[in-house]
């Protein structure tokens, strides 16, 4: 598709994040503007499961979040689990003294993504497919644009650049940033290092407590986390597009894989899963009789994938070749999906910087010579953001990865039972739970 030659804002990637920035910028008034993306079409693949609060409220502010609201499932809670009984639950319920939107919203990415889509095509913007970026350079004629060229041999050129092009960023390539954990190269936690996630169905349906809709469950056993999800049959018509369709209801699942297992497959088959599942899951999803009186095998696999998991930041989110260039999403930072944290902060980065360009672009008008102070402020305070998140996974997954063997020969406990005690009493405080789900929502971090 035929590309113009300039634009105020370019885009790059059409995920959550350079969706909602597309979102923003027309909800602003500014309306020249490309999004373009590498691929032919949107990922059927699921990823990302939950919407916090803070990122909903940042959605509604620009009106984007019914579409959203109308799909998901509001979830109740978060259930921390041994795999005999129930450790910690934090409810959402205390947050209506803060939000009107008291709950995480379960809902796939995919299908976030498509709804995000079909809102900026109700607005009448396209994303431009496929133009895969390949070079950058500053326009000869004005030092305030950049010449984007893209595979195809197309250029366009461009006042604002947006790179929204995830974890392997051409946009972060080409422009030199560095991106590393914010604590150094040996920092990575081993043992939750590696992971499998997959939607999937059982046959026959499983039966417990686990697989009620609007809770999530995370099962910590022998060291390793496994995170259970029910979605019912709300998403089936999305996530089984490509597949055979069914009336079941659809799980998702997301384990750790110790590394003496070996890595995992890139997509792993519905043996490997099985497996994983009757490993590490609830009793009540496990195919071993032994386990479970009612055995259940999965039976379609939806959606798989096997990936490493680790922590980095840029170096930079705002710099200047020519044009004004930014970072947002996993461009940006990357790490754990424990917490849900990811696609959230995204979104919310997006939308902040959806009203720091408009209000450079409405300034540059009046003046255009106009600094770049808003621009460094909105970096300045998002890299810290990030860096918060980033600090938070990382305790979430020290805790989840504490293991069972005695602590020493004269201490016969273990640090995980000791946590797991300590999850049994503070679970009983109301204000425990409401301090962990405040930082779950974001709320307190926007």
């Amino acid at each position: 598709m035929s590309l113009p030659e300039n634009t105020t804002v370019l885009i790059v990637g059409a995920g959550p994040a350079g969706l909602t920035a597309a979102l923003a910028l027309v909800h602003n008034g500014c309306h020249d503007f490309v999004i373009v993306d590498a691929v032919d079409e949107g990922s059927n693949s699921s990823r990302a499961v939950a919407i916090h609060c803070a990122t909903i409220e940042a959605l509604a502010s620009i009106g984007v979040a019914d579409g959203l609201l109308s799909q998901g499932i509001k979830g109740k809670s978060i259930r921390i689990l041994s795999r005999s009984s129930q450790l910690f639950e934090v409810k959402f319920d205390p947050l209506k003294k803060h939000s009107a939107h008291p709950y995480a919203l379960f809902i796939p990415q995919c299908v976030t993504e498509l709804v995000l889509m079909q809102k900026l095509q109700s607005l009448g913007v396209q994303v431009q497919r496929p133009h895969r970026v390949v070079g950058m350079k500053r326009n000869e004629k004005d030092s305030r644009v950049t010449d984007v060229s893209f595979e195809d041999g197309q250029v366009i050129g461009a006042r604002y650049i947006i790179g929204a092009d995830g974890a392997r960023s051409i946009i972060r390539t080409i422009t030199g940033i560095g991106f590393s954990d914010p604590e150094g190269p040996h920092t990575v936690n081993e043992e939750l290092a590696q992971m499998v996630s997959a939607d999937i169905t059982f046959e026959p349906e499983p039966v417990g407590p686990v697989t009620l809709e609007g809770h999530l469950n995370a099962e910590v056993f022998s060291g390793n986390l496994f995170i259970f999800l029910p979605f019912g049959n709300h998403f089936n018509a999305q996530l089984l597009r490509d597949g055979k369709p069914t009336t079941k209801s659809t799980f998702r699942i997301l384990c750790s894989i110790p590394l003496k297992n070996g890595e995992p497959p890139r997509a792993p088959p519905k043996e490997y899963i099985q497996n994983v599942v009757d490993t590490y899951g609830p009793a009540c999803i496990s195919s071993d009789p032994s386990l479970n009186p009612r055995p259940v095998k999965v039976d379609q696999l939806v959606w798989s994938t096997g990936f490493r998991t680790h922590s980095a930041i840029a170096d930079r989110i705002f710099t200047r070749l020519g044009a004004a260039i930014f970072l947002v999403g996993d461009a940006a930072h990357i790490h754990s999906p424990i917490g849900g944290q990811g696609m959230n902060l995204a979104i919310r980065d997006a939308i902040f910087l959806a009203d720091a360009v408009t209000k450079h672009i409405q300034a540059s008008a009046e003046n255009p010579d106009v600094d770049d102070t808003i621009f460094q402020e909105f970096a300045e305070a998002r890299h810290a953001r990030a860096l918060e998140v980033i600090g938070f996974t990382k305790t979430l997954l020290k805790l989840g990865n504490l293991p069972y063997d005695s602590y020493a020969w004269w201490m016969p406990v273990s640090l995980a039972s000791i946590r797991d005690l300590t999850l049994r009493i503070l679970g009983g405080f109301d204000f425990v739970q409401s301090k962990v789900a405040w930082g779950l929502s974001g709320l307190g971090r926007r």
